[in-house]
């Protein structure tokens, strides 16, 4: 019976025994997965593109496989290494690559899917060198479908309710006048962002341009009390408004 039982161990052991064709094809379709994401990213011109998802793939992979073979390697001396102790520092450690993306636009914050995209390559990566195709190629499906099907459908179900305003406005005190347009923003539910700052020394004036986002079905009466507030500010000397087409979802 024991005979039996070592037999059965070392099969089991000599399974996770990966063959150099079978490394080529998991790191392969790791690159592959990580280019169809990446791929999306660089066509809207989000700050990690193609070949950044294909790397954070092909290395998630490449670990996986590692932490595959070292468990092999040494299982047969009666040591027992964790095979996904690896691949689970990947996936937390691959936040400091999201955060790279993450920027702040003025008083908004953009590159929030991007980040997500990262630690999602990442995950797909390590299924693709743990062999789970199947779950790594549903996957990278319905993340496709998310960052470009969805899109369009949240801009179409939304996208009426939505609306972008661009303000050009003057003031003689940039703090207090920041600061005022930050809290109309909030009580507005308004995102304000590309915020840019000219001051004009010879009239000590600042130029003070940034777009306003409104969003949901209440977008349209707070559009007309964050401009109500606006114009009626003693922060500001001239406000003057304009609206533009809006993109969301990126």
């Amino acid at each position: 019976m024991m005979l039996l039982s070592a037999t059965a161990a070392a099969a089991d052991i000599s399974a996770l025994e990966l063959s150099t064709l079978e490394i080529i094809r998991r790191l392969v379709c790791a690159m592959l997965v990580g280019g169809i994401i990446g791929a999306e990213r660089e066509w809207a011109h989000r700050p990690a593109g193609m070949r950044t998802d294909m790397m954070v793939c092909i290395g998630a992979c490449a670990v996986m496989i590692t932490s595959q073979q070292i468990f092999a390697q040494y299982n047969v001396y009666g040591a027992t290494p964790d095979p996904a102790r690896l691949s689970a520092q990947v996936i937390a450690g691959v936040g400091f690559l999201g955060a790279g993306t993450i920027m702040h636009e003025g008083l908004t914050v953009r590159g929030l899917t991007t980040a997500a995209s990262l630690w999602v390559v990442a995950c797909l990566g390590t299924s693709v060198g743990g062999g789970y195709y199947a779950v790594a190629l549903v996957a990278t499906a319905c993340v496709f479908a998310t960052l470009t099907i969805f899109r369009s459908l949240q801009k179409r179900l939304l996208g009426r309710h939505n609306s972008s305003y661009i303000f050009h406005t003057k003031c003689t005190d940039i703090s207090d006048y920041m600061a005022f347009v930050n809290g109309a923003a909030e009580r507005r539910h308004v995102l304000v962002r590309n915020v840019n700052v000219k001051y004009k020394k010879a009239d000590g004036i600042y130029l003070v341009d940034f777009n306003a986002d409104f969003f949901g079905r209440d977008s349209s009466g707070h559009r007309a009390e964050f401009i109500e507030e606006l114009c009626g500010s003693e922060c500001a000397e001239e406000v003057h408004y304009e609206g533009i087409s809006n993109e969301i979802g990126k």
